[in-house]
């Protein structure tokens, strides 16, 4: 009658052993995909605040380039013209009006990243989003209209050449300066320009000579960067759909942190991690 017992203790003893080794092996399993997704969403908090520390950057650079081109001097013959001006100034408050927003999206993505605040970061991935539909429409847009937007150009200078020639008003001779100076070209004439030489950049006589003009270096410049544009764009979203993804994986770490049991750890048994409401009485004594 001893031998059945004993068989059967046995039998008991190996379900037992077998049973704590499953419940280490998952407990040991939990805590390396916590470790696992915990480094994740560190990586996506520091990737986060950098993020938007350089989306900040870019932001007060939009914003400051299109107050200087609104209210600079240099750039107010821009708005001293009579024909074309509406164009211009309202992509001057675009400018003014995507850096504010970047700007913005650059605090609340800082605050939710910085406060582990939820509610933040959703705003922040709806905002960003938005923008990074505008960027991929943009691009896209820039890439096909580019030769629109060359001749646009080009007919504003030929606009601001004309009334300079008449006129002669220093707001309009900053902005031919401008113009000749950013495209390295000289007038509508190229080397035998002679009317607005003075506004032209500075050289010796023959480097004079060999200016280009104005109208068709605006056509071939457009026209040969427009792919280069293109992928400016498509890299910018890219880089601002990384974002999103991080702003999201953070957001759930921070739902299931919250979430999370509280775990202790036992020296007494064989599981090394157990939730702290299935403790035995026994060990929450030790």
């Amino acid at each position: 009658m001893r031998i059945p017992k004993l068989k059967l203790q046995m039998k008991t003893e190996f379900r037992k052993e077998n049973c704590c080794s499953v419940g280490v092996i998952n407990n040991l399993f939990l805590a390396v995909k916590y470790i696992v997704m915990d480094g994740c969403a560190q990586l996506c908090k520091c990737f986060l605040i950098l993020f938007n520390i350089l989306f900040a950057l870019v932001g007060l650079g939009l914003v400051s380039l299109g107050m200087w081109l609104r209210f600079g001097a240099e750039t107010r013959g821009f708005f001293d013209i009579d024909l074309n001006t509406a164009q211009f100034t309202i992509g001057v408050g675009v400018l003014i009006g995507t850096g504010a927003l970047m700007l913005l999206v650059a605090v609340i993505g800082d605050c939710g990243a910085c406060n582990h605040s939820k509610s933040a970061l959703g705003v922040f991935s709806g905002l960003l989003s938005f923008l990074i539909i505008i960027e991929i429409s943009a691009g896209v847009m820039a890439f096909m209209m580019s030769g629109k937007v060359s001749e646009e150009l080009a007919n504003f200078y030929a606009t601001i050449y004309a009334q300079y020639l008449n006129t002669r008003s220093p707001g309009q001779a900053i902005t031919l300066k401008l113009f000749h100076n950013t495209f390295d070209c000289c007038g509508i004439g190229g080397p035998i320009e002679v009317l607005v030489r003075d506004t032209c950049p500075e050289g010796n006589i023959l480097k004079q000579l060999t200016f280009p003009s104005c109208p068709s270096v605006i056509h071939d410049m457009f026209n040969s960067s427009a792919p280069m544009v293109l992928g400016g764009f498509l890299g910018t979203a890219g880089i601002m759909m990384l974002a999103l993804v991080c702003s999201v994986v953070f957001s759930r770490h921070i739902s299931q942190s919250r979430a999370a049991p509280t775990y202790v750890l036992l020296t007494n048994q064989p599981s090394l991690l157990l939730p702290h409401a299935h403790v035995p009485h026994a060990a929450q004594q030790i």
